[in-house]
C-alpha cells in the first residue's frame, strides 16, 4: 500500500511543478484543450459517458470475480 501511495505522491508533486510552470508561461487546460479540439464540456461528456459504460460492466463482473475470489481465499492452505 506504501508504494501505490508514494507513486500518487510523485505524480500529484511533478503535476503541481509543471503546472506551476505552465502557468508562468500563461498556458491554461482551456488553451491546451482548444489547441486539440476539445472543450472542458466535453471532456466532462465522455468522462460521463466512460463511467456508465464502466460501471455495470464492473459490478457484472464482480459478481464472478468476487465469489471465485472468496472461495479461493477460503480454500487456500494457511501461510507460515
Amino acid at each position: 500500500m506504501w508504494h501505490v501511495f508514494n507513486i500518487v505522491w510523485k505524480l500529484a508533486l511533478v503535476s503541481t511543478m509543471v503546472g506551476a510552470g505552465l502557468r508562468a508561461f500563461d498556458v491554461t487546460a482551456q488553451d491546451i484543450l482548444a489547441k486539440i479540439g476539445m472543450t472542458p464540456e466535453k471532456m466532462v461528456e465522455l468522462i460521463q459517458q466512460a463511467i456508465e459504460w464502466a460501471l455495470p460492466n464492473m459490478i457484472l463482473g464482480s459478481m464472478i470475480i468476487v465469489p471465485i475470489w472468496c472461495v479461493i481465499s477460503i480454500l487456500r492452505p494457511p501461510r507460515g
